[in-house]
């Protein structure tokens, strides 16, 4: 009888045993025994796995920033970094701002230099953790240089494109450019008659008509029958030289692709990172339904409490800034907000943005919660953000939370003028200048008095006529009556 013994499991530390006893009766009494042995080898982990390169990226410092501009590197390859150790600058599109790194480690290699951009979240920088792991480092940075300069040529080959449509037949070839979209077949009742008669498929016709209507000319042109009309003459042309019509296709596809014919001795001057925020924002503030309404102010007593408190530090856009803030408290519904366009918001908080010119570009830093703050430590805050602003060191809260924009020209003698409303915003108030104004009472005697106009652009999905009439109103009442803004 056939016998089998499986032994235990020699188990050792990196080798499994099994050994094997068979022996076959009708074969001979030798027993033939067989040992076999598996190896189980510790699994190795890729070099590439257990190196830790990591990678500095781009990071986002405002919620509509879409890529980063490096301004300089502030570490140079090869040095020792600690964690939250500034390691380069960022131009975003509204501040530059220091970048940290979260781990220790070596600088390896800069992949994006300065003054160049890269998209948020793309690689700038790769980071080592020890000097073993700096030349593969490198050699990845160089890799993914090479790769980049190869993605471009795909954005070059759509030109070839045209080149594999088929050539128009002879026949076609008399018609005006085709569309490679579906079209809408228009033609006249006769021209419709000529093709069944003639037993062509009118939808391989291009009309000459107006709009594209495709005339009895344009029927006959292709059955191959002289047109009796003088049209036939301008048709028959055509036929005459069948190649002469490829170059309009090509020439119309240039001219509308074309960018248009550069002044003599003008310079093309690329967007900043800021510039092309402004733009992107104006862009996307023309999809909402704005109306703007206007209002006179009268500025004499305003005028005078400036003069009492400028010395003490005082500025008019704080004076504004409160003025606004107090109306607005009384108005939520102005300084409410719609971002979806299925429902809007009340914001908790009063946050005057007001814009400031700066080199370059355009930007709004923030006075939170200016009807809380008094106005001498509002005004304090507000020339401690327009320096930061014009040291473009403003952190993304301070340009990006605000609930109301004020936007002053009254300072360049501007009188009235209409603001753009930012996105996320419900209103946008543009102030012009004081000046002399001769007014006429209610008895009807005349004086001159100091009037300001101001202009508020709004959200008409949530802010109403009436609602702005009532907020202008009270922001007047308060200028006219400025003393309660010291209190």
């Amino acid at each position: 009888m056939a016998s089998s013994l499986l032994s235990k499991p020699s188990l050792n530390s990196n080798n499994i045993s099994f050994s094997s006893s068979l022996s076959t009766p009708h074969l001979c009494p030798l027993r033939r025994s067989s040992s076999i042995t598996f190896h189980i080898r510790p699994r190795r982990r890729n070099p590439s796995v257990q190196a830790k390169i990591r990678e500095i990226f781009m990071p986002a410092l405002s919620s509509t920033m879409t890529e980063g501009k490096i301004v300089s590197w502030v570490k140079s390859e090869g040095d020792v970094l600690s964690k939250g150790e500034s390691v380069v600058v960022v131009e975003s599109d509204k501040a530059d701002m220091d970048v940290e790194t979260f781990y220790d480690g070596i600088l390896a290699a800069i992949v994006v230099g300065e003054g160049e951009s890269a998209p948020v979240g793309a690689p700038i920088g790769l980071l080592a953790e020890s000097e073993e792991e700096v030349a593969e480092a490198k050699a990845k940075a160089a890799s993914s240089s090479k790769i980049a300069p190869s993605t471009p040529p795909p954005a070059a080959s759509p030109p070839p494109a045209p080149a594999t449509v088929p050539s128009p037949s002879p026949v076609e070839v008399s018609s005006p450019p085709v569309s490679d979209g579906p079209r809408k077949i228009v033609a006249t009742p006769y021209a419709k008659k000529l093709a069944k008669q003639h037993k062509i498929d009118i939808g391989s016709i291009v009309g000459t008509g107006q709009f594209g209507r495709i005339t009895p000319v344009d029927v006959e042109t292709a059955a191959g029958i002289a047109p009796k009309s003088s049209i036939s003459n301008v048709a028959s042309a055509n036929v005459a030289s069948p190649a002469a019509p490829a170059p309009p296709p090509k020439a119309a596809a240039a001219a509308a692709t074309a960018p248009l014919p550069s002044i003599p001795g003008s310079t093309v001057v690329p967007f900043t990172t800021m510039q092309a925020a402004v733009s992107k924002n104006m862009v996307d503030s023309l999809s909402v339904p704005t109306f703007r309404v206007g209002y006179p102010v009268m500025t004499d007593a305003l005028d005078s409490l400036y003069a009492k408190v400028k010395p003490k530090g005082v500025t008019m856009t704080a004076l504004l800034a409160k003025a606004a803030a107090v109306a607005l408290a009384q108005h939520p519904v102005v300084n409410a907000s719609c971002k979806d366009g299925k429902s809007f918001t009340y914001n908790s908080s009063i946050n005057i943005a007001v814009a400031v010119a700066v080199n370059g570009g355009l930007i709004t830093p923030v006075l939170q919660d200016a009807d809380k703050l008094d106005l001498y430590l509002l005004s304090q805050k507000w020339k401690e953000l327009v320096d930061k602003a014009r040291a473009k060191q403003l952190q993304p809260h301070e340009y990006n939370s605000g609930t109301f924009t004020l936007s002053n020209l009254g300072m360049f003698g501007v009188d009235r003028f209409d603001a753009i409303l930012p996105p996320g915003q419900g209103a946008i108030m543009a102030v012009g200048a004081s000046k002399p104004t001769v007014v006429a009472d209610g008895d009807g005697f005349f004086s001159v008095k100091s009037k300001m106009l101001v202009n508020v652009t709004a959200d008409h999905r949530i802010i109403y006529g009436a609602d702005l009439a009532a907020f202008l109103r009270t922001f007047a009442k308060i200028l006219e009556n400025p003393e309660s803004l010291t209190l």
